[in-house]
């Protein structure tokens, strides 16, 4: 198994659902695509050995994986859908369904979780933090929830910015070569997201897609700043080829269309589908 696809507890989300150990999960016969992009599903970088199989979130990365000699693409959708089929909200009164889009009521979620773009290992992330705080206090009216990544958030220096701003939180470590790796990342960023009304970052990412399935209205705004050897041309695309998601206050029901759509929403498939596909029905 590609130590990738324990990412997050991806495969443990997956095994889980599959009605299988999730603190166990078997071996993945391929590749699973563990964050959104705009290429072929895999990370940058990531070593791939012909002749094996990507699972991909999306019918769109498929097509791109195809035109980018990844024939053995196999769209599954993403796994976080599939946690969100396995971990319902808990019913209450004046929590809203992640399908309804209407004005909150009093009572109901609130408040914003915003999250800045992050470096990682290979790449470190700069830009001012000071100018995006002070953007973000003057947009939002509600309290904030800054949720840091890892890489930004052993940083204390970063840290006591975002702290004097409003309460400051991170989802944990994503994992590495299978070691430190928190098989209830999702649950924990889930669990947040869910408390939230609003979600946003200064970069269209992962999270703003997962805030918008588990509910959210998103919001992508401020300095974009600059990731250290960064494909800027990607970059750029994102933002010219997805207008709708960008700006302080996108439409909460184009923003969901495109979000299910990059996510797989309509390809998930049932435990015993995913089992055989994902080379685990022995």
């Amino acid at each position: 198994m590609h130590h990738g696809n324990h990412f997050y507890g991806h495969a443990h989300v997956l095994a889980g659902y599959c009605g299988l150990d999730p603190a166990s999960p078997p071996r993945i016969d391929g590749y699973l695509q563990h964050g959104w992009n705009v290429v072929d599903g895999l990370g940058g970088g990531t070593p791939y050995a012909p002749g094996s199989t990507i699972f991909v979130w999306s019918e769109r990365t498929r097509r791109r994986a195809w035109s980018m000699n990844r024939p053995l693409a196999t769209v599954i959708g993403a796994p976080f859908l599939y946690l969100l089929r396995s971990e319902p909200p808990a019913p209450r009164a004046g929590l809203r369904s992640e399908s309804d889009h209407t004005s909150p009521r009093e009572g109901e979620r609130e408040g914003t979780i915003w999250y800045p773009f992050h470096g990682w290992e290979g790449q470190q992330v700069s830009g001012d933090h000071h100018r995006l705080i002070d953007e973000i206090t003057a947009t939002e009216s509600g309290p904030i929830t800054f949720c840091l990544y890892w890489n930004e958030f052993e940083d204390r220096r970063i840290r006591a910015l975002y702290e004097r701003a409003g309460r400051v939180v991170c989802h944990g470590y994503r994992g590495y070569m299978r070691m430190r790796t928190d098989p209830d990342f999702l649950r924990g960023q889930l669990a947040e997201l869910r408390r939230h009304r609003r979600v946003a970052s200064n970069r269209l990412s992962t999270a703003v897609f997962y805030g918008v399935a588990a509910g959210c209205e998103p919001a992508v705004y401020g300095d974009p700043m600059y990731l250290d050897k960064e494909d800027t041309p990607t970059a750029d695309r994102i933002r010219r080829e997805w207008p709708e998601l960008h700006g302080a206050a996108p439409d909460p029901e184009t923003a969901r269309k495109i979000v299910l759509a990059e996510l797989g929403d309509g390809h998930l498939a049932t435990p015993a589908e995913l089992r055989a596909i994902l080379g685990w029905a022995a």
